[in-house]
């Protein structure tokens, strides 16, 4: 079944199209792994599907009555909302009236008004997306009345997160679903999502999630759409055949076209009555060469290694650090030596950056030493970014207002070493708030890859790279002669790059294991819980208590005067049955009666069940 479709849709919003005559079909079941370079157009064609965004040119057939939800890439600024209504939203007109529901109850009042939301609420089943609402906010990690103004933007994307996926949508777009959250996470995401049978269109980096959600690949590649059903791995092979064969067709063609230049100048006067319709091919031939869109080049990523260090690059002994009652590393040992490549692992606020500025001696422990060994060189990568400044352009948050930069001791000139991060000069002159993702991470890199280093950090760096990107700075990192220190959620990445790994395994407790993420995993004392620490010995687990829910919570209140009323009628016909008056002036009345008395018994029966059950969960 056909759910979207698009046909022959341009836009663009420079000189080069992102969409040219583009076409893509989105049928129900489909997971669909959206690829592309930064800034090639991914998140427009998310915003062409959802309807936000208009086509220059084209046509968008929309199945009658779909709904569509996404996650943008792009986090909102903060709201005086709170996280529970936020993600409610996105359960349409009936998380409208939870959230009203929820603002109401307890209220004097505003009885009637919450008696007609409780009815609309059960007529809509509104009672069982509330229950999925606080499952995903639970799982996210976040306090349903806690502000969006108050959240980091990682937190607030998982709340726009959790909004998407409670809308039950037939269409689920998400824009780098995977950035901000931790491994275990990301895990429950995979899994929910192909349990739960969504049609997905999603970009991402990571291509552990893209190997394990995606049935099919689309690429969006200087304008068009490629179509890979099949697995990442599939998308690889059949990628390489195609480019490889669009170089052959573009090699004949610049041969044909060159053979027409040679002949052109030699015999035209000669020939021009005759040979007018090989004269207009040739034109129509320069025109389709003007208008080929070549591949953009591949970005050039250099370090600039620092000397040697001393073999010992760090050590700490018993590091304890932690904030009220909650300790964050409970005395933590290791020794960092010349050319270890160290990985950090844990569920976000695990305290994982507070390690590294331990390390680095950027904070003090509250126990515990740290010692560094000699001629260290650090260059450190903030996941937050904030080392740019938004108003100031690529250029100066580069080197200023100067033409050159001085990347090690060698001088060169602005715009030339910003190519080799794919900036072009126009690119080069625009303010960093217009920036996409990737191409701020691609700006850090490129500010940070000027001064030389034996001692590199990188928290949290893969985050919006796109894939291409990811595997060069991959092969920049294994060739890399210093010592390296990586915070990151990404599986793969980590595997391809660190010899072991310091993990985060809960209550203070950090270890070190030899290997990647993967050898983590099989050293691992509990394979189930990926990111929590076996206990010494081994007890059952508890179920978490359930909670009245609203409507619950409003049958409870209401059991009491309800049985009452039942007893009170059951009284009465009681008395009515007992008088011999009755029998003989009632007639077919008596029959109805001893038929009612029977009902209140069972109604009574129940209605004390119920009460006991309540009672049992809300006490």
């Amino acid at each position: 079944m056909i759910l979207v479709s698009l046909r022959q849709i341009s836009h663009a919003y420079g000189q080069a199209p992102l969409l040219d005559q583009a076409g893509l079909q989105i049928a129900k079941g489909d997971r669909i792994g959206l690829l592309g370079r930064n800034g090639a157009g991914k998140s427009t064609l998310l915003g062409l599907i959802q309807g936000r965004i208009r086509p220059d040119a084209g046509d968008i057939d929309r199945r009658q009555g779909i709904v569509i939800t996404e996650l943008p890439q792009d986090v909102p600024e903060a709201r005086d909302a709170t996280v529970f209504a936020t993600v409610a939203r996105g359960a349409g007109a009936t998380g409208e009236r939870l959230i009203r529901y929820q603002q109401l109850e307890g209220t004097p009042g505003h009885e009637q008004e919450l008696i007609e939301l409780q009815q609309a609420i059960e007529a809509e089943q509104g009672w069982e997306k509330l229950q999925r609402i606080e499952q995903f906010i639970e799982r996210l990690g976040l306090i349903p009345g806690r502000k969006l103004a108050e959240l980091s933007g990682g937190q607030r994307r998982r709340a726009l997160l959790a909004r998407a996926l409670a809308g039950d949508p037939d269409i689920l777009l998400l824009d780098e679903p995977t950035n901000h959250l931790d491994i275990a996470t990301i895990a429950w995401l995979e899994d929910h999502l192909l349990a739960s049978g969504l049609t997905l269109v999603f970009v991402t980096h990571d291509r552990a999630f893209l190997r394990r959600v995606a049935n099919r690949i689309v690429e969006l590649d200087r304008g068009r759409l490629y179509d890979y059903p099949g697995d990442y791995a599939n998308y690889l092979r059949r990628r390489e055949e195609r480019l490889h064969a669009e170089d052959e067709e573009w090699r004949r063609f610049d041969r044909k076209l060159s053979e027409e230049e040679i002949w052109i100048r030699k015999g035209i006067k000669a020939r021009r009555t005759r040979n007018e319709g090989r004269v207009r091919a040739l034109e129509e031939m320069r025109r389709q060469r003007r208008q080929r869109r070549q591949r953009t080049g591949q970005v050039r990523l250099q370090l600039q290694e620092a000397g040697q260090s001393g073999k010992l690059v760090i050590e700490a002994e018993n590091l304890t650090f932690g904030y009220g009652n909650r300790p964050l590393i409970d005395g933590f040992s290791t020794t960092i030596l010349r050319g270890d490549r160290v990985g950090f692992i844990g569920p976000n606020g695990a305290g994982k950056t507070t390690l590294l500025k331990l390390l680095l001696g950027k904070i003090q422990p509250q126990a515990g030493s740290v010692r560094h060994g000699t001629r260290l060189n650090v260059v450190y990568f903030d996941q937050q970014r904030d080392q740019l400044d938004p108003d100031l352009t690529v250029q100066q948050n580069l080197c200023g207002n100067q033409d050159t930069v001085l990347v090690g001791d060698r001088p060169r000139h602005v715009y030339g070493y910003l190519k080799d991060f794919l900036f072009t000069p126009d690119r080069a002159r625009t303010p960093v708030r217009y920036l996409s993702g990737g191409e701020r991470c691609r700006l850090l890199l490129a500010r940070l890859f000027t001064r030389p280093a034996n001692l590199l950090v990188l928290d949290e760096p893969t985050n919006d790279l796109d894939l291409e990107t990811l595997d060069l700075l991959e092969e920049l990192l294994a060739a890399y002669q210093g010592t390296l220190f990586l915070v990151s959620h990404d599986r793969e990445f980590l595997d391809r790059t660190v010899t072991s790994c310091i993990v985060f395994e809960g209550e203070g407790r950090v270890v070190e294991y030899v290997g990647g993420y993967s050898d983590w995993l099989r050293q691992r004392p509990v394979v189930e819980e990926p990111e929590k620490r076996k206990e010494p010995k081994k007890r059952p687990k508890k179920e978490r208590p359930r909670r009245l829910s609203f409507r619950e919570k409003k049958e409870l209140e209401e059991l009491p005067a309800r049985i009452e009323q039942l007893e009170a009628e059951q009284a009465g016909l009681h008395e009515k049955l007992a008088d011999p008056d009755f029998y003989r002036s009632a007639g077919p009345e008596v029959g109805t009666c001893q038929q009612r008395l029977k009902e209140l018994e069972e109604e009574l029966e129940k209605a004390y069940e119920r009460w006991q059950e309540l009672e049992a969960i809300g006490g």
